[in-house]
């Protein structure tokens, strides 16, 4: 059984005349140029399982499955032979049909952050799945109990120092997760939207905006302290996502994780999500009890923590087959000259193709980044109506 998952960042989807953020919306003509282009890129994709990011209301994403789905029906209708011709079950034909979205499964993952007021809106993620679901959704956003990132005092310094701690109440967006049937296995999927880069500047009480913002009076070291402040959500939101991966990984569950993360795949937040890289030989490793120069793991240990270590990482769909091709260089997005994947999709083991008990091969590795341009330049085409990411695709086979 082959199948296929994708993500997909549709970049600010919502309905026509509806403030997002402050002074941006869609006329009706510029909206329907957006479902246009956005349900074009579906048919393209033709994916089982997309997960999309960056979606304000559900409406407007039904609206673009709908139109993708009459296309893809009326393309099918274009190139699929009737059964009467002889030569209707040539394989070519198959790969030329699309399968309509609009009898799959759709969840919408609301942002709990999102109160509805114009100009102040806040994005939602969404899952579509031709393969159904197994079981209800689950929304990872608000926790009920806060995450708290205590820090040590640094080696020198009095023990009984307070270091300072983080506290995490809410992450930025949503996470959503849902189990997918495929075939006789259940896979659990991740749909994530991590804290972007933009940096977090305070607005003081009474105050219009932050000093920061003011760029006439540009304050390099404050704007640095928004960067950090983005930089340490986005990570805390990884180790919550990491969390609940490895809570499924222990229960012997194959995991999908994709996504926005908002970092390359050497992030230290993607690092996070994905888990360690085991050492090379952790016999050459003093133990952690170490009372002599020589005390080290043993040989026999180097693979069990070895195996413990793999057991709970994920793999970069990308990376893998990047390995096996002779693709140079895939990206997703541009900006300022600096081309990277920031949209990632992350394997469990269980389709790793050095793993004798994967439950899955993948095939090939696909991304629709044609339409991208650098986004820093205003003159660039699509910057506003098409998507700012590209899509990317692991194609896979049940084995």
């Amino acid at each position: 059984m082959k199948f296929s998952i994708a993500s997909f960042n549709v970049k600010n989807l919502i309905g026509p005349d509806k403030e997002y953020y402050q002074f941006q919306s869609y006329t009706p003509e510029e909206y329907a140029w957006k479902r246009n282009w956005t349900a074009n890129q579906l048919v393209d994709l033709d994916a089982d399982v997309i997960g999309f990011q960056e979606i304000f209301e559900e409406e407007a994403l039904v609206d673009v499955i709908g139109e993708a789905s009459t296309r893809a029906r009326d393309l099918n209708g274009a190139v699929i032979p009737d059964r009467g011709k002889a030569y209707a079950r040539k394989v070519i034909f198959d790969k030329l049909g699309v399968m309509p979205y609009d009898e799959g499964a759709l969840v919408f993952a609301p942002n709990a952050a999102d109160a509805g007021e114009p100009g102040k809106r806040r994005p939602g993620v969404a899952v579509l799945s031709r393969l159904g679901f197994a079981g209800p959704p689950e929304v990872i956003q608000d926790l009920a109990t806060p995450l708290e990132i205590p820090f040590q005092p640094l080696r020198g310094t009095d023990p009984g120092l307070d270091a300072g701690r983080y506290v995490l109440r809410r992450l930025s967006r949503p996470i959503l997760k849902v189990r997918i049937p495929v075939g006789d296995q259940v896979v659990t999927l991740f749909n994530c939207h991590l804290k972007s880069k933009l940096g977090e500047h305070i607005t003081p009480p009474g105050a219009a905006f932050a000093p920061e913002e003011d760029l006439t009076r540009y304050d390099p070291v404050g704007r640095a302290m928004g960067s950090l402040r983005a930089a340490v959500r986005r990570m805390a939101e990884a180790w919550v996502l990491r969390r609940e991966i490895v809570s499924e990984l222990a229960a012997g569950n194959p995991v999908v994780v994709l996504g926005d993360f908002n970092d390359g795949e050497h992030a230290v937040s993607s690092e996070i999500i994905a888990g360690e890289v085991p050492f090379r030989n952790y016999a050459w490793m003093l133990r952690h009890d170490a009372e002599s120069y020589n005390d080290r793991y043993s040989p026999e240990e180097h693979i069990v923590i070895t195996a413990a270590v793999e057991a709970a990482r994920l793999h970069s769909a990308e990376s893998l087959f990047v390995a096996r091709s002779l693709r140079d260089m895939v990206y997703t997005s541009a900006f300022m000259g600096v081309y990277e994947s920031i949209d990632q999709i992350l394997l469990s083991r269980h389709f790793h193709p050095e793993n004798d008990g994967r439950i899955a091969d993948m095939e090939y590795f696909s991304v629709l980044n044609d339409h991208i341009t650098d986004g820093s330049h205003p003159e660039a085409p699509y910057n506003k109506l098409a998507s700012d990411h590209g899509q990317i695709k692991a194609h896979l086979r049940l084995r």
